[in-house]
């Protein structure tokens, strides 16, 4: 019995070595393989990029809405080789990207692009009209001391986008081509279905809120999905003619009940409704539930000499709806490319921001990448511009937390505090003078700083707490006092913390 138990040891020793080196040849075997598939792939990207049907230049950008088509003529200008790869060149037909704020005019004038508002029948905007239960308010853009050109703009969104004089071509960009973690460019579809690569040193995503292809390039939790899927309205839009606004060349905010409603100029001849619907469940269009929804509860509350023709409008039966979406930049970087606009980062459009972002963010890149005259190393290219996500981020987390803040206040609620809020913030806007000029210096993007957003924005919430307990204080009003400052934090804060507090108000600690 001893020697059988001898022997089993003794064959389970051979049988464990044979398996071990088995194991240690397998291994081999499958580094061999994944070595051989990675020269595959780079060796197939090589004959890609080096084939009759590939083009190359110094920069790829997919997209050619606004972010995609400015920077284009910038990097040109610039000298760079700019290819742009766009999925429709037909005239955009949107329903949003049709305010630009002074601030982004601002940015326009920097990047050399103020002739794209000429000859498009843009409309001047100085300021706002903010109404509340049959009240009204001005408030005038802080433009002071600045150049008498200077005003936001408002105009068609595709007749701005084509008058930016790029080269562009036609086609659906279906994929990065990614070699050992380094976007190296893309492959695409033409009209009619040829497939083609376009390889550089820099790939740009620009394309837009439903972008394919960010992804891969920034934090999975803010991809497709996470934060993106939480759209948290939907703008039912209108064109309004042959009427006048009550406020000349002022966009024109209604706080009305359930949410907010727009008015602005898109030309001489057109005004521009946006009716704010919460959630995603909106009434339908096609069986009339819709116009039946704007003519009762809408038409009732907006400005009485716009009435008859918002109502002339609904029988037009030309109602457009557009889902409204947020979602914080949360790069990944990636060696080789680079997102950017909407593709990036969205916030409420409430308050025409966007628009301001992507033109900020196209001057720091410009700017970034003026020096480089060579874009080839795609590992210290990427580490180069990590600084561009903290360049850009005090102006631009200061306008997405604002339209998100903006939102929630100026949308009526069951809760008492949340409409002390929404009233004390029309009541602190109408003061005027400083009261109105600090928070609307942060709308218009001309003094985007996120120190003096969170100062205004509790400055409100105080205010309105005085409201209720002067002259005639009481334990009642007290609460909710107490809740109004409650509500503003739980308001502001979460926002804050999206954006990133450290990125948003100590920049500068993250370049060390």
């Amino acid at each position: 019995m001893e020697y059988q138990y001898v022997i089993g040891g003794i064959l389970a020793s051979v049988s464990g070595f044979v398996l071990l080196n088995r194991s240690r040849g397998m291994k081999k075997t499958k580094e061999a393989k994944e070595n051989m598939r990675d020269e595959v792939v780079k060796s197939s990207e090589q004959v890609l990029c080096q084939s009759e049907n590939a083009t190359n230049a110094d920069i790829i950008i997919v997209g050619a809405g606004v972010a995609g088509s400015a920077l284009a003529y910038t990097l040109g200008k610039d000298g760079r080789r700019v290819h742009v790869i766009e999925r429709d060149l037909t005239l955009p037909d949107r329903i949003v990207g049709e305010l630009l704020q002074p601030g982004g005019y601002l940015k326009l004038i920097e990047l050399g692009l103020e002739d794209c508002v000429e000859e498009i029948d843009a409309q001047q905007v100085f300021g706002y009209a903010l109404y509340k239960n049959g009240r009204s308010t001005k408030l005038s853009y802080p433009l002071q001391r600045s150049d008498p050109d200077v005003a936001g703009r408002s105009f068609h969104n595709g007749r701005f986008i084509q008058t930016n004089a790029v080269r562009l071509e036609e086609g659906t960009v279906t994929s990065l081509l990614e070699v050992k973690g380094t976007i190296k460019g893309v492959q695409y579809k033409t009209k009619i279905g040829q497939q083609l690569t376009a390889c550089a040193p820099l790939t740009i995503v620009c394309d837009g809120c439903f972008s394919n292809l960010r992804r891969s390039l920034c934090n999975p939790k803010f991809g497709n999905f996470g934060f993106y899927r939480l759209i948290s309205s939907c703008f039912v839009a209108l064109i309004l003619e042959n009427c006048e606004l009550p406020y000349p060349n002022h966009g024109h905010v209604i706080l009305a009940d359930p949410s907010p409603i727009l008015f602005y100029r898109i030309s001489s001849s057109e005004i521009r409704c946006l009716v704010d619907i919460p959630g995603q469940n909106l009434p339908s269009i096609s069986n009339g539930e819709m116009a039946k929804y704007l003519k009762t509860v809408v038409a009732p509350q907006i400005p009485q000499e716009l009435r008859d023709a918002f109502v002339f409008a609904i029988n037009k039966e030309n109602i457009r709806t557009m889902p409204n979406r947020s979602m914080p930049a949360a790069p990944h970087p990636t060696p080789g490319a680079l997102l950017l606009g909407d593709a990036f980062n969205m916030r409420h459009p409430l308050t025409g921001g966007g628009m301001t972002v992507a033109l900020s963010d196209i001057v720091v890149l410009r700017n970034l990448l003026r020096p480089l005259h060579d874009l080839s190393d795609a590992f210290s290219l990427c580490k180069y511009l990590e600084s561009f996500y903290t360049l850009r981020k005090p102006v631009a987390s200061t306008i997405n937390t604002l339209a998100g803040a903006l939102y929630k206040v100026f949308s009526a609620s069951t809760d008492p505090a949340r409409n002390e809020m929404r009233q004390a913030c029309f009541d602190y806007l109408s003061l005027g003078g400083v009261f109105s000029n600090g928070p609307i210096a942060l709308l218009s993007g001309l003094n985007p700083r996120p120190l003096n957003l969170v100062l205004h924005f509790f400055a409100v919430a105080i205010f309105g707490v005085g409201r209720l307990i002067v002259p005639f204080p009481s334990i009642p009003r007290f609460l909710i006092g107490a809740r109004m400052i409650s509500v503003a934090s739980r308001i502001i804060f979460p926002i804050i913390k999206a954006e990133g507090v450290r990125q948003m108000f100590f920049p500068i600690t993250l370049t060390h």
